[in-house]
């Protein structure tokens, strides 16, 4: 009976202790969230518009909306990326891959099709490339913010077979809603991902800010965790 015992006694332990650690963001998590908060200037609201990349003519302007926000499910944490009017991009959604310390940018275009982008950050300039199985052409995407935060601007650009160097194709140009050039200023700091908050959100009477409608979301899950978080981090 005492042999009995001692195993249901251990049999508990171990699920407890998984548990605790099914709850334990992952280090690959951790990390992942410190990467993509590199690229937090990119979260807001963007009025932009589009057009040739140093081709003249040969693509028609036109006038998108940007959206950036972050995704928490569980230990996928990913900066999402939607596109109102655009012409050559719908959605988008931007991890960091611990084991390739890559950023993966997978883009939607308007028919449906999902193109998967890999790069690095480096001097603030995010440069990510694919190749392309159909044409064995070599695409680029290189993202950036400008003017502290007040500017964002994606272009495309791509490397014909046996080519080594790239030609633009498109660039959209936004400027953050509510802004203009020179006036950007950071007041309040995002409860959640550290960034710039813009949207008020209250627990037991404290007032606290973030920057999109995910970590409103990750807040009302855990507002407990993230408060914690937040004031320790404040303390150091």
């Amino acid at each position: 009976m005492k042999h009995l015992a001692w195993i249901a006694i251990l049999s508990f332990t171990a699920a407890f202790s998984g548990m605790a650690l099914a709850h334990r963001p992952s280090l690959d998590a951790e990390e992942s969230k410190e990467a993509l908060q590199q690229l937090q200037e990119f979260v807001g609201k963007w009025k932009a518009s589009g057009g040739p990349d140093g081709k003249k003519g040969s693509i028609p302007l036109w006038s998108e909306t940007i959206e950036w926000g972050w995704k928490f499910k569980g230990d996928d944490v990913a900066l999402v990326m939607k596109v109102s009017g655009g012409k050559f991009v719908t959605t988008g959604e931007m991890r960091y891959l611990s084991e390739k310390k890559r950023y993966e940018l997978t883009l939607t275009e308007p028919k449906g099709e999902k193109k998967i982008f890999l790069g690095q950050l480096k001097n603030e300039v995010l440069t990510l490339e694919r190749l392309d199985k159909k044409t064995n052409e070599r695409q680029q995407i290189v993202m950036n913010t400008a003017a502290e935060g007040v500017r964002f601007l994606y272009r495309f650009k791509k490397a014909e077979e046996g080519r080594t160097l790239f030609s633009g194709v498109y660039l959209v140009q936004a400027t953050r809603e509510g802004e203009s050039l020179g006036a950007a200023q950071k007041k309040n700091e995002c409860v959640v991902s550290g960034g710039a908050g813009t949207t008020p959100v209250s627990y037991k009477g404290e007032t606290f800010y973030v920057c999109c409608s995910g970590c409103a979301d990750a807040f009302r899950e855990n507002p407990e965790k993230y408060i914690a978080e937040f004031k320790a981090k404040k303390k150091k």
